[in-house]
Protein backbone atom coordinates (compact mmCIF):
# COMPACT_ATOMS: atom_id res chain seq x y z
CA UNK A 1 0.00 0.00 0.00
CA UNK A 2 1.39 3.02 -0.94
CA UNK A 3 1.56 6.42 1.21
CA UNK A 4 -0.26 9.34 0.13
CA UNK A 5 0.59 12.73 0.30
CA UNK A 6 -1.67 15.99 -0.44
CA UNK A 7 1.57 17.72 -1.50
CA UNK A 8 5.24 16.26 -1.77
CA UNK A 9 8.03 19.03 -2.33
CA UNK A 10 11.47 17.73 -3.71
CA UNK A 11 14.09 20.01 -2.53
CA UNK A 12 14.77 21.21 1.06
CA UNK A 13 16.58 24.62 0.52
CA UNK A 14 14.94 28.12 1.08
CA UNK A 15 12.36 27.63 -1.82
CA UNK A 16 11.53 23.84 -1.13
CA UNK A 17 11.20 24.67 2.89
CA UNK A 18 9.01 27.91 2.12
CA UNK A 19 6.41 25.95 0.06
CA UNK A 20 6.22 23.09 2.02
CA UNK A 21 5.87 24.86 5.48
CA UNK A 22 2.90 27.20 3.86
CA UNK A 23 1.30 23.98 2.80
CA UNK A 24 1.76 21.98 6.38
CA UNK A 25 0.46 25.02 8.15
CA UNK A 26 -2.61 25.21 5.67
CA UNK A 27 -3.85 22.02 7.15
CA UNK A 28 -2.26 19.54 4.16
CA UNK A 29 -0.21 16.50 4.70
CA UNK A 30 3.14 17.36 3.15
CA UNK A 31 5.90 15.53 2.61
CA UNK A 32 9.76 17.08 1.89
CA UNK A 33 12.36 15.51 0.10
CA UNK A 34 16.20 16.16 0.35
CA UNK A 35 18.94 14.62 -1.83
CA UNK A 36 21.53 15.45 0.97
CA UNK A 37 22.03 14.18 4.51
CA UNK A 38 21.95 17.64 6.33
CA UNK A 39 19.60 20.66 5.21
CA UNK A 40 21.57 23.61 4.15
CA UNK A 41 24.63 21.49 3.61
CA UNK A 42 26.69 21.57 1.25
CA UNK A 43 26.38 25.41 0.37
CA UNK A 44 26.49 26.31 -2.94
CA UNK A 45 25.67 30.47 -2.61
CA UNK A 46 27.68 33.73 -2.15
CA UNK A 47 25.28 34.29 1.43
CA UNK A 48 24.69 37.61 0.16
CA UNK A 49 20.89 38.26 0.77
CA UNK A 50 19.20 41.44 0.34
CA UNK A 51 16.83 42.81 2.44
CA UNK A 52 13.83 41.67 1.26
CA UNK A 53 15.07 38.13 0.15
CA UNK A 54 16.24 38.08 3.90
CA UNK A 55 12.71 38.82 5.32
CA UNK A 56 10.74 36.64 2.80
CA UNK A 57 12.63 33.74 4.73
CA UNK A 58 10.88 34.60 7.55
CA UNK A 59 13.75 33.67 10.25
CA UNK A 60 15.61 34.42 12.94
CA UNK A 61 18.71 36.53 12.97
CA UNK A 62 20.67 33.55 14.46
CA UNK A 63 22.35 33.02 10.69
CA UNK A 64 23.53 36.56 10.02
CA UNK A 65 27.65 37.13 9.95
CA UNK A 66 27.59 40.62 8.86
CA UNK A 67 25.63 43.24 7.32
CA UNK A 68 26.71 46.06 4.60
CA UNK A 69 25.07 49.17 3.40
CA UNK A 70 27.01 49.63 0.22
CA UNK A 71 29.08 48.35 -2.93
CA UNK A 72 32.20 49.85 -4.88
CA UNK A 73 32.53 48.51 -8.16
CA UNK A 74 36.08 48.59 -9.62
CA UNK A 75 37.49 47.97 -13.29
CA UNK A 76 40.55 49.18 -14.37
CA UNK A 77 41.44 52.56 -12.86
CA UNK A 78 38.04 53.42 -12.44
CA UNK A 79 36.02 53.21 -9.03
CA UNK A 80 32.74 53.54 -8.16
CA UNK A 81 31.27 53.65 -4.57
CA UNK A 82 27.79 54.22 -2.90
CA UNK A 83 26.44 53.66 0.28
CA UNK A 84 23.05 53.90 1.77
CA UNK A 85 23.99 54.89 5.33
CA UNK A 86 21.59 52.03 6.21
CA UNK A 87 21.29 48.25 6.19
CA UNK A 88 20.90 47.34 3.03
CA UNK A 89 21.75 43.87 2.69
CA UNK A 90 22.80 40.72 5.07
CA UNK A 91 25.31 38.63 4.53
CA UNK A 92 24.55 34.77 6.12
CA UNK A 93 25.50 31.82 6.83
CA UNK A 94 23.64 29.94 4.23
CA UNK A 95 23.65 26.37 5.87
CA UNK A 96 22.49 27.76 9.06
CA UNK A 97 19.72 29.69 7.76
CA UNK A 98 18.69 26.62 4.94
CA UNK A 99 18.50 24.32 8.37
CA UNK A 100 16.33 27.13 10.23
CA UNK A 101 13.87 26.91 7.52
CA UNK A 102 13.73 23.14 7.18
CA UNK A 103 13.01 23.04 10.89
CA UNK A 104 10.44 25.55 10.34
CA UNK A 105 8.86 23.18 7.56
CA UNK A 106 9.03 20.38 10.04
CA UNK A 107 7.46 22.46 13.42
CA UNK A 108 4.06 23.23 11.02
CA UNK A 109 4.13 19.78 10.50
CA UNK A 110 5.63 18.90 7.12
CA UNK A 111 7.47 15.08 7.52
CA UNK A 112 11.16 15.25 5.95
CA UNK A 113 13.10 12.25 4.22
CA UNK A 114 17.06 13.10 3.87
CA UNK A 115 19.24 11.07 1.76
CA UNK A 116 16.88 9.92 -0.75
CA UNK A 117 16.21 11.22 -3.98
CA UNK A 118 13.46 11.11 -6.55
CA UNK A 119 13.73 8.74 -9.10
CA UNK A 120 11.06 8.36 -11.37
CA UNK A 121 7.20 9.56 -11.70
CA UNK A 122 4.10 7.66 -12.68
CA UNK A 123 1.40 9.94 -14.20
CA UNK A 124 -1.19 7.40 -14.24
CA UNK A 125 -0.87 6.73 -10.62
CA UNK A 126 0.52 10.28 -9.46
CA UNK A 127 2.89 8.54 -7.49
CA UNK A 128 6.72 9.80 -7.05
CA UNK A 129 9.54 7.06 -6.94
CA UNK A 130 12.05 7.32 -3.81
CA UNK A 131 15.41 5.97 -3.74
CA UNK A 132 17.09 6.49 -0.60
CA UNK A 133 19.03 5.81 3.19
CA UNK A 134 15.37 3.97 3.78
CA UNK A 135 15.55 1.78 0.36
CA UNK A 136 12.68 2.54 -2.32
CA UNK A 137 9.41 3.28 -1.97
CA UNK A 138 6.56 4.85 -4.35
CA UNK A 139 4.14 7.43 -2.51
CA UNK A 140 0.80 9.04 -4.20
CA UNK A 141 0.42 12.81 -4.62
CA UNK A 142 -2.18 15.34 -5.31
CA UNK A 143 0.45 18.15 -6.35
CA UNK A 144 3.89 17.76 -6.60
CA UNK A 145 6.59 21.14 -6.21
CA UNK A 146 9.69 21.23 -7.75
CA UNK A 147 12.42 22.82 -5.96
CA UNK A 148 15.29 20.47 -6.69
CA UNK A 149 17.75 23.35 -8.09
CA UNK A 150 19.64 24.08 -11.02
CA UNK A 151 20.03 19.93 -12.38
CA UNK A 152 15.79 19.57 -11.73
CA UNK A 153 14.96 15.28 -11.91
CA UNK A 154 11.67 16.85 -11.58
CA UNK A 155 11.47 18.83 -14.78
CA UNK A 156 13.64 16.73 -16.43
CA UNK A 157 11.02 13.69 -16.34
CA UNK A 158 8.32 16.53 -16.87
CA UNK A 159 10.21 16.43 -20.15
CA UNK A 160 10.38 20.44 -19.76
CA UNK A 161 13.15 21.65 -21.59
CA UNK A 162 16.24 22.75 -19.70
CA UNK A 163 17.01 26.53 -19.14
CA UNK A 164 18.55 28.88 -21.76
CA UNK A 165 22.03 30.00 -20.20
CA UNK A 166 23.89 28.33 -17.23
CA UNK A 167 26.42 30.17 -15.30
CA UNK A 168 29.53 28.32 -13.29
CA UNK A 169 30.52 29.67 -9.93
CA UNK A 170 33.84 29.41 -7.95
CA UNK A 171 34.17 31.20 -4.15
CA UNK A 172 36.65 30.64 -1.59
CA UNK A 173 36.20 31.91 1.92
CA UNK A 174 40.09 33.53 3.07
CA UNK A 175 41.46 35.01 6.15
CA UNK A 176 41.73 38.75 4.62
CA UNK A 177 41.03 41.63 6.12
CA UNK A 178 38.21 44.03 4.30
CA UNK A 179 35.59 47.10 5.59
CA UNK A 180 32.89 45.02 6.52
CA UNK A 181 30.10 47.84 5.34
CA UNK A 182 30.68 47.80 1.63
CA UNK A 183 30.55 44.20 -0.84
CA UNK A 184 33.50 44.82 -3.78
CA UNK A 185 32.61 44.00 -7.13
CA UNK A 186 34.72 43.18 -10.07
CA UNK A 187 33.14 43.15 -13.60
CA UNK A 188 36.33 42.41 -15.41
CA UNK A 189 37.26 39.52 -13.64
CA UNK A 190 34.89 37.59 -15.23
CA UNK A 191 34.22 38.81 -19.13
CA UNK A 192 30.32 37.30 -18.86
CA UNK A 193 29.12 38.38 -15.33
CA UNK A 194 31.50 39.46 -12.48
CA UNK A 195 33.58 38.67 -9.28
CA UNK A 196 33.20 39.47 -5.98
CA UNK A 197 34.66 40.23 -1.97
CA UNK A 198 31.46 40.00 0.28
CA UNK A 199 32.71 40.72 3.96
CA UNK A 200 31.96 38.06 6.73
CA UNK A 201 33.60 39.95 9.35
CA UNK A 202 36.63 42.13 9.73
CA UNK A 203 39.47 39.37 9.33
CA UNK A 204 37.31 37.11 6.87
CA UNK A 205 35.69 37.53 3.55
CA UNK A 206 34.18 35.09 0.11
CA UNK A 207 35.85 35.73 -2.98
CA UNK A 208 34.38 34.34 -5.75
CA UNK A 209 33.28 34.56 -9.57
CA UNK A 210 30.30 33.44 -11.77
CA UNK A 211 31.03 33.29 -16.06
CA UNK A 212 30.46 31.04 -18.27
CA UNK A 213 33.68 30.11 -19.90
CA UNK A 214 36.84 29.70 -18.70
CA UNK A 215 35.81 30.20 -15.02
CA UNK A 216 38.06 28.11 -13.20
CA UNK A 217 40.88 30.32 -15.12
CA UNK A 218 39.67 33.10 -14.26
CA UNK A 219 38.97 32.44 -10.84
CA UNK A 220 42.36 31.17 -10.12
CA UNK A 221 43.64 34.67 -11.39
CA UNK A 222 41.13 36.30 -9.41
CA UNK A 223 41.95 34.83 -6.03
CA UNK A 224 45.85 34.90 -6.67
CA UNK A 225 46.78 37.59 -4.25
CA UNK A 226 44.72 35.01 -1.40
CA UNK A 227 45.53 31.69 -2.48
CA UNK A 228 47.50 31.48 1.18
CA UNK A 229 44.71 32.52 3.02
CA UNK A 230 41.82 30.18 1.45
CA UNK A 231 40.41 28.22 3.96
CA UNK A 232 36.96 26.64 2.50
CA UNK A 233 36.31 26.18 -0.89
CA UNK A 234 32.57 26.04 -2.89
CA UNK A 235 31.42 25.65 -6.77
CA UNK A 236 27.44 25.97 -7.63
CA UNK A 237 25.54 26.24 -10.84
CA UNK A 238 22.90 29.05 -11.87
CA UNK A 239 20.56 28.69 -14.69
CA UNK A 240 19.19 31.65 -16.12
CA UNK A 241 15.83 32.60 -17.91
CA UNK A 242 13.34 30.94 -16.83
CA UNK A 243 11.61 27.74 -18.47
CA UNK A 244 9.37 27.43 -21.19
CA UNK A 245 7.22 26.47 -19.01
CA UNK A 246 7.23 26.13 -14.96
CA UNK A 247 3.99 23.07 -14.24
CA UNK A 248 2.65 20.55 -15.64
CA UNK A 249 -0.23 17.82 -14.67
CA UNK A 250 0.18 18.62 -10.89
CA UNK A 251 3.65 19.84 -11.21
CA UNK A 252 4.92 23.36 -10.40
CA UNK A 253 8.71 24.08 -10.53
CA UNK A 254 10.03 26.97 -8.93
CA UNK A 255 13.38 28.42 -7.87
CA UNK A 256 16.65 27.07 -9.82
CA UNK A 257 14.49 24.20 -10.48
CA UNK A 258 12.79 26.70 -13.23
CA UNK A 259 15.46 28.89 -13.74
CA UNK A 260 14.10 31.88 -12.20
CA UNK A 261 17.74 33.19 -10.07
CA UNK A 262 18.08 37.16 -11.26
CA UNK A 263 20.45 37.83 -14.39
CA UNK A 264 21.76 40.75 -12.95
CA UNK A 265 22.76 39.04 -9.85
CA UNK A 266 22.91 35.43 -10.06
CA UNK A 267 20.91 35.78 -6.74
CA UNK A 268 17.71 33.51 -6.27
CA UNK A 269 16.26 33.48 -2.60
CA UNK A 270 13.86 36.22 -3.73
CA UNK A 271 12.58 35.10 -6.59
CA UNK A 272 12.86 31.79 -5.52
CA UNK A 273 10.59 32.20 -2.46
CA UNK A 274 8.17 34.37 -3.83
CA UNK A 275 7.82 31.92 -6.47
CA UNK A 276 7.62 29.24 -3.94
CA UNK A 277 4.46 31.44 -2.31
CA UNK A 278 3.00 31.04 -5.37
CA UNK A 279 3.35 27.30 -5.78
CA UNK A 280 1.72 26.64 -2.40
CA UNK A 281 -1.32 29.03 -3.13
CA UNK A 282 -2.24 26.85 -6.10
CA UNK A 283 -1.57 23.76 -4.78
CA UNK A 284 -3.69 24.76 -1.81
CA UNK A 285 -6.52 26.28 -3.46
CA UNK A 286 -5.91 23.14 -6.58
CA UNK A 287 -6.63 20.52 -3.33
CA UNK A 288 -9.34 22.14 -1.54
CA UNK A 289 -11.43 22.75 -5.21
CA UNK A 290 -10.64 19.68 -6.44
CA UNK A 291 -9.41 21.35 -9.45
CA UNK A 292 -6.68 19.86 -11.65
CA UNK A 293 -7.06 20.90 -14.62
CA UNK A 294 -4.89 23.12 -16.58
CA UNK A 295 -5.90 25.97 -16.22
CA UNK A 296 -5.59 25.78 -12.89
CA UNK A 297 -2.07 24.21 -13.02
CA UNK A 298 -1.24 27.75 -15.18
CA UNK A 299 -2.24 29.94 -13.15
CA UNK A 300 0.89 29.52 -11.08
CA UNK A 301 2.99 30.56 -13.95
CA UNK A 302 0.71 33.25 -14.14
CA UNK A 303 0.66 34.44 -10.85
CA UNK A 304 4.78 34.77 -10.54
CA UNK A 305 4.85 36.32 -14.00
CA UNK A 306 2.68 39.53 -12.96
CA UNK A 307 4.63 38.82 -9.46
CA UNK A 308 8.36 39.44 -10.67
CA UNK A 309 8.53 38.12 -14.44
CA UNK A 310 9.58 41.36 -16.15
CA UNK A 311 12.22 41.94 -13.85
CA UNK A 312 13.53 38.68 -15.12
CA UNK A 313 13.49 39.58 -18.77
CA UNK A 314 14.52 43.10 -18.46
CA UNK A 315 17.81 41.38 -16.40
CA UNK A 316 17.94 38.74 -19.40
CA UNK A 317 18.24 41.51 -21.91
CA UNK A 318 21.14 43.35 -19.64
CA UNK A 319 22.97 40.39 -19.45
CA UNK A 320 23.09 39.60 -22.92
CA UNK A 321 24.44 43.01 -23.00
CA UNK A 322 26.88 42.30 -20.55
CA UNK A 323 28.83 39.51 -22.99
CA UNK A 324 29.54 42.06 -25.69
CA UNK A 325 31.24 44.95 -23.30
CA UNK A 326 35.10 44.63 -23.44
CA UNK A 327 37.05 45.31 -20.23
CA UNK A 328 38.33 48.96 -21.66
CA UNK A 329 34.61 49.55 -21.90
CA UNK A 330 33.54 48.33 -18.78
CA UNK A 331 35.85 50.60 -17.80
CA UNK A 332 34.43 53.52 -19.21
CA UNK A 333 31.06 52.73 -18.01
CA UNK A 334 32.05 52.47 -14.34
CA UNK A 335 33.41 56.12 -14.43
CA UNK A 336 30.22 57.57 -16.19
CA UNK A 337 28.51 55.62 -13.03
CA UNK A 338 31.01 57.59 -10.42
CA UNK A 339 29.60 60.94 -10.92
CA UNK A 340 28.01 62.13 -8.11
CA UNK A 341 24.41 63.02 -9.23
CA UNK A 342 24.81 59.01 -10.62
CA UNK A 343 25.94 57.67 -7.47
CA UNK A 344 22.86 59.40 -5.70
CA UNK A 345 20.05 58.12 -7.86
CA UNK A 346 21.98 54.26 -7.34
CA UNK A 347 21.30 55.26 -3.81
CA UNK A 348 18.18 56.48 -3.78
CA UNK A 349 16.85 54.08 -6.51
CA UNK A 350 19.24 50.77 -6.01
CA UNK A 351 16.95 47.58 -5.55
CA UNK A 352 18.75 44.23 -5.86
CA UNK A 353 15.86 42.03 -6.11
CA UNK A 354 13.67 44.56 -8.57
CA UNK A 355 15.90 46.94 -10.54
CA UNK A 356 14.21 47.86 -13.18
CA UNK A 357 12.90 51.44 -12.36
CA UNK A 358 16.43 52.08 -10.96
CA UNK A 359 18.17 50.88 -14.72
CA UNK A 360 15.26 53.30 -16.49
CA UNK A 361 15.74 56.15 -14.71
CA UNK A 362 20.00 55.27 -15.28
CA UNK A 363 19.50 55.49 -18.97
CA UNK A 364 17.10 58.96 -19.04
CA UNK A 365 19.92 60.55 -16.40
CA UNK A 366 22.19 63.46 -18.45
CA UNK A 367 25.02 62.12 -17.18
CA UNK A 368 24.94 58.61 -19.02
CA UNK A 369 24.36 60.20 -22.34
CA UNK A 370 28.27 59.88 -23.18
CA UNK A 371 27.36 56.06 -22.21
CA UNK A 372 24.33 55.45 -25.17
CA UNK A 373 26.58 55.08 -27.97
CA UNK A 374 28.68 52.09 -26.29
CA UNK A 375 25.27 50.20 -24.46
CA UNK A 376 23.52 50.45 -28.30
CA UNK A 377 26.84 49.01 -29.51
CA UNK A 378 26.76 46.18 -26.96
CA UNK A 379 23.27 45.60 -27.96
CA UNK A 380 23.34 44.94 -31.08
CA UNK A 381 25.84 42.66 -30.76
CA UNK A 382 23.86 41.02 -28.12
CA UNK A 383 21.34 40.57 -31.28
CA UNK A 384 23.58 39.12 -33.76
Amino acid sequence: MHRKFDVIVVGGGPVGSTAARICAKSGLKTLLVEEQAHLGYPVQCAGLLSNSAFFECEVSQSSVLNTVSGASIHAGDATCSFDAGKTMAFVVDRGALDHEMGMAAADSGAEIMLKTIASGISRTSRTLRLKGVNGREEISYSMLIAADGPRSSISRMAGIPRAPFYLSGLQCDVKYSVPTDHVQIYPNASPEFFGWIIPMHPERARIGLCGINNVKEHFSEFIRPYKKQVIHMASGTIPLGTLKRTYDDRILIAGDAAAMAKPTSGGGVYTGIRAARHAARVAISSIEKDDFSPSAMASYETFWKKDFGHEIMNGLKLFKIRQQISSKEMEHLISILAHPSIRELITKKGDMDRPSALIKSLLTHPRIIPAHYLIGKAFVRSLL
